[in-house]
């Protein structure tokens, strides 16, 4: 070896030695240079995405930024507060040039819910080549998307509005007619899910079907994922073949008015009710869908996060500090007859946008919540079911962002049969994701006092096909 090439070979030695040592240099100076300012601002965005605050959580994050641009912390957390408004264009802007398995997770959730398909798959899989990473959602989704190259996600056709009876399993149940690939059959509108999901008792697995309503719209290549569907037919005495979850519903434009027994689906956004309160929504992992509300009444109301899930037939289920919250002692609670350690008590108020509705029927489920909670990636107070929402006449706007809450005269709705609240095993995107609405009252309706909740008879209505549930399969 020549002395030229010695010390050519020394150098390039040095050179390698120092590399990984600049590079950490660089990452620890990197982390001393989040200024002050800017990681208050952070940690306060992140604490109010916890609550499942968005509004709060969207404005501390925005300070953050503008103090600290290049923050990855901060660009992640504004990723995910965009997401659960459902602001794809913006989320993949915060994140581009990032590419931790968190960002890849949360880019490819933007990708797939704006129907961008095969770069949805792309960032998927290569959030699945980390090793610690365990994303069941993302392996489905996967799988969807690489069947789907060219597809037009929920691409509607046929007429204006579609308008469907209700049927009635005798609960708040929300249960819809449809035809599965022509093949009519019963679904349930299920908001505590991401993703359509098929019955996969007799065999079905993750596809793209094409659904039709009321023999008016047809919405061809829906995804949908595939699990066992059997122990929900037979809680629910009805048949049910399909799941309508967030991600489909919120193409629907629809209005379900479950006391006048109709679910109405349409292909373009409706006008506004004469009288209606404005409900914003967030989607916690761009699937998850949250409301901000407050339990009690007038402006120091302690606020709430609360999961809509339709599945959940009673009113409202609350884990234990959001029962302390809303000034109801644990010991006041008394145990659900046969069911376990269910416990029930009566909150005396929900604000839900502009209206306060008193004395509604909740469970207490502290673990069950919690669980939920964590699939979503923060703390919920509480769900609210469709014993709840039947109450009302409920549209979904502006792409599913906000819904509107109408007033309807008190209807006498029979708490169902208790529910095992962890029978939201259904897949919330993780399924799951973000969430947040407005707690504010809004201006478009007067408050509606004196409404609440009460025990009784479930208003008549059509009456579910007598057609036997499928055999639930042997474990």
């Amino acid at each position: 070896m020549t002395k030229s090439c010695f010390f050519a070979l020394r150098a390039a030695i040095a050179l390698a030695a120092i590399g990984p040592l600049t590079t950490a240099c660089a990452s620890t100076n990197s982390q001393a240079e989040f200024p002050p300012v800017a990681k208050r601002w952070y940690e306060r965005g992140a604490a109010s995405y916890q609550a499942g605050d968005l509004d709060d959580a969207e404005l501390a994050v925005e300070n953050a930024l503008r103090a600290a641009p290049q923050q990855p912390e901060t660009r992640l957390l504004a990723g995910r507060v965009s997401l659960a408004r459902l602001d794809y264009d913006r989320t993949l802007q915060v994140l581009k040039g990032l590419n931790s398995a968190d960002a890849r997770g949360v880019r490819g959730r933007a990708r797939w819910y704006r129907g961008d398909v095969q770069s949805a798959a792309d960032e998927l899989d290569a959030l699945l080549r980390d090793p610690d990473v365990k994303d069941g959602w993302a392996v489905e989704i996967v799988k969807l998307a690489r069947r789907g190259v060219g597809r037009k996600p929920f691409d509607m056709s046929g007429g204006l509005l579609a308008v469907t009876d209700m049927p009635r399993t005798g609960s708040a149940s929300m249960i819809v007619p449809v035809e599965i690939d022509g093949d009519p059959a019963l679904g349930m509108i299920a908001t505590g899910t991401a993703e359509a999901v098929i019955d996969a008792s007799a065999g079905a697995e993750p596809s793209w079907v094409s659904l039709r309503f009321g023999e008016k719209i047809e919405v061809r290549d829906v995804p949908v994922l595939a699990k066992d569907l059997s122990g929900l037919s037979k809680q629910v005495n009805a048949p049910i073949k399909i799941l309508l979850g967030v991600n489909l519903l919120r193409h629907l434009h629809p209005t379900i008015d479950f006391a006048g027994g109709q679910f109405v689906v349409r292909t373009f956004e409706p006008p506004p009710p004469p009288a209606a309160t404005t409900v914003r929504l967030s989607y916690a992992r761009g699937g998850g869908m949250v409301v901000r509300g407050a339990l009690g009444t007038g402006d120091a109301a302690p606020p709430c996060s609360l999961l809509i899930d339709t599945t959940l037939t009673y009113p409202v289920a609350l884990a234990g500090a959001a029962w302390a919250k809303a000034g109801v002692p644990l010991s006041s609670l008394h145990a659900l007859p046969n069911s376990g350690s269910l416990r029930e008590g009566v909150i005396p108020s929900l604000r839900l946008g502009a209206f306060d509705v008193p004395h509604v029927p909740g469970l207490e489920g502290d673990s069950a919540i919690k669980e939920r909670g964590e699939g979503l990636g923060m703390n919920i107070d509480g769900l609210v079911g469709s014993g709840l929402l039947a109450s009302f006449r409920v549209t979904l706007i502006d792409g599913g962002r906000s819904m509107w809450l109408e007033d309807l005269p008190p209807e006498a709705l029979q708490p169902p049969p208790p529910i095992d609240l962890s029978a939201a095993d259904l897949p919330v995107d993780d399924s799951g994701t973000d969430a947040d609405t407005d707690a504010d009252a809004d201006d478009e309706a007067p408050a509606a006092k004196g409404k609440g909740v009460k025990a009784g008879k479930v208003p008549a209505a059509k009456a579910v096909p007598k057609a036997a549930p499928p055999a639930a399969k042997k474990p």
